[in-house]
């Protein structure tokens, strides 16, 4: 019987330097930072006309037995996923998500609630995404909705529940086998923070004796909060605002209620140590640190430093805990921060609307749109271990300060999805943003790229409200449910391609090799290899059936996974393989 498969769209080419995106502050920046390298590719519309078929293999995976749909283009392949660092990770703005009680906001119930959708825990069933790491934004009591500004660092929010609601979410996430990482902001407080509140109430104070500390507070000089800020007695710039107590002023990069801590004040890094030991205490497997860049804006060395003391400590509690950095910036900068040991930093040169993916699909034919895609592949794996020989890239597409994909493309299916298999085969941890996989829009203010999952077509149960100050936001494509039994959906197409990293170690972990002999103007041709696992990885760059001689290459025996854009399989006959458009093939 001819099978018949998801499309998706894996031809691709980097054409480019490593460097280039100018550097953007904040995880409440606006728009994404710019890249400056040319990249081309021949992109060609596809029409999806073939009604999919469904078709069901049994395999055995331990002692469970497994059927999936040919969608997933691992044929009679066992899942095998790592209990290691190298995962496929689904962030969760909680406010947006899912709503257990009522009032319109997403919650940590209803999170452990819809589990399932992300990950169920049983490889008997192809419902769930198959991610097996939670990304968490912020969480903690704080006076916005995004919760950037922490006003207690030991506390859930309350209109995101209670800590009780935080175990109960870990404990579910545990027999899932989802490691959660949460957002950890530690640039700055609130200015509602105790910290802070204590800190202004001194400066009132002149220096006095110990003894003279009075009721109404500790003076300038006793009180150790004082230094936990930055706090000046001119205005240098724009970013210092008045304290309210006469002749004083405190800096605040990213908004007048974020003060900025003195990270270089040891008194604080206790405290923070504390902060992180408490949550790592109740279950979570890491942290994403905000900003990381902006610790100490334009002072690479000076945050290198800080993340550095932030990574030995949170690896002294256990090797296992994986951290994940934010620095907004080119390629050149952020790979140095490797040299603090942390695990990942965002890879921001392939993000984006102006990043290297939609740069590939949105730009035309280049000469060497294969052999270039793969040669930067390579050459990312090459720089980030030069500093760090554990380091693991983390690849995304977009996150909460970008707009959604939906809107580079005019919600060009074939393009978002192509635009996902990018994302999802690269080397490392790989990060989704959610309501990406069912093709949500969302642009221009902040508020808009974070508006409420699509759960159903009806304002059905559990929908949330989204941010007050949102603006109307209208999804081209159907709701999670409907595209839940269509096969040809973004859905199940994010779910093909994650499914593949779950069968083949190799495509997180493997070190990369470039098929010199094979890779041209229209093959990427790859081979990746972990511990004594190889595959190889072919990807047809074109919108035309593709002939491969494979005979300098080696140590394949089948096809083991494939992904077309159309009903047309790749056929491997003795040194040749025919790939379709646009197809990619997992040899082994």
């Amino acid at each position: 019987m001819k099978k018949k498969f998801i499309h998706i769209l894996f031809g691709m080419s980097l054409i480019c330097s490593l460097g280039g995106c100018q550097t953007t502050p904040s995880s409440l920046t606006e728009e994404s930072a710019k890249t400056e390298e040319t990249i081309t590719t021949e992109v060609i519309e596809i029409t999806e006309t073939a009604e999919m078929e469904k078709e069901t293999t049994e395999i055995e995976n331990d002692t469970q037995k497994v059927e999936y749909s040919s969608l997933f283009g691992a044929k009679k392949k066992e899942l095998n996923i790592m209990e290691d660092n190298s995962r496929t990770y689904y962030e969760v703005f909680l406010y947006s998500f899912y709503d257990s009680n009522g009032d319109g906001i997403g919650d940590l119930k209803g999170l452990t609630e819809k589990l399932d959708y992300i990950n169920d825990g049983d490889p008997a069933t192809d419902t769930d995404l198959g991610c097996n790491g939670i990304w968490l934004m912020p969480i903690m009591k704080s006076t916005t909705y995004h919760k950037y500004d922490v006003v207690d660092y030991y506390s859930v929010d309350e209109e995101y529940g209670t800590i009780e609601d935080f175990k109960e979410l870990i404990a579910e996430c545990d027999k899932r086998g989802i490691k959660v990482i949460v957002d950890m902001p530690l640039n700055h407080t609130s200015a509602k923070h105790e910290w802070f509140l204590s800190a202004v109430n001194s400066l009132k104070v002149a220096d006095c004796g110990q003894e003279q500390c009075n009721e109404e507070g500790l003076c300038q000089k006793h009180n150790k909060y004082c230094s936990y800020y930055n706090f000046t007695q001119e205005k240098p710039s724009d970013i210092y605002y008045e304290t309210g107590v006469e002749g004083w002023y405190y800096e605040g990069k990213f908004w007048d209620q974020m003060p900025d801590l003195n990270l270089e004040n040891e008194d604080v890094r206790r405290d923070l140590e504390a902060v992180m030991q408490y949550w790592l205490d109740l279950g979570v497997g890491g942290f994403r640190l905000d900003a990381v860049g902006e610790y100490y804006s334009g002072a690479t060395l000076r945050n290198v430093e800080v993340l550095r003391w932030i990574t030995d400590y949170v690896k002294s509690q256990s090797e296992d805990n994986y951290i994940v950095s934010e620095v907004w910036q080119s390629f050149d900068s952020y790979s140095k921060y490797y040299d603090s040991g942390v695990d990942s930093c965002f890879d921001f040169a392939f993000a984006g609307p102006d990043g290297k993916i939609a740069k590939v699909i949105k730009q035309g034919t280049a000469k060497n749109t294969g052999k270039g895609y793969a040669d930067t592949l390579a050459a990312v794996q090459q720089a980030i271990k030069s500093y760090n020989q554990n380091a693991i890239d983390a690849p995304f597409y977009t996150n909460h300060d970008m707009a959604r994909s939906a809107g580079y493309y005019q919600n060009n299916l074939d393009q978002m999805k192509f635009a996902q298999a990018m994302n999802l085969m690269m080397n490392g941890s790989a990060f989704v943003y959610y309501g990406e996989e069912i093709g949500m829009s969302g642009s221009g203010k902040d508020e808009n790229k974070r508006a409420p999952f699509i759960w159903s077509s009806e304002n059905s149960e559990g929908m949330t409200k989204g941010p007050a100050d949102m603006e109307e936001v209208v999804s081209a494509f159907p709701s999670m449910e409907e595209q839940q039994k269509d096969q040809s959906s973004m859905l199940s197409y994010v779910k093909a391609a994650i499914r593949l990293r779950n069968v083949f170690p190799e495509i997180a972990r493997g070190d990369i090799e470039v098929l010199e002999e094979v890779t041209d103007t229209a093959i990427a041709a790859i081979k990746k290899t972990y511990g004594e696992e190889s595959c190889i990885i072919l990807m047809n760059a074109t919108a035309e059936e593709k002939t491969v001689n494979l005979a300098k290459s080696n140590g394949y025996e089948e096809i083991a996974g494939e992904l077309t854009v159309n009903t047309t399989e790749p056929v491997l006959e003795g040194e040749t393989i025919t790939l379709p458009p646009y197809a990619v093939v997992i040899l082994k």
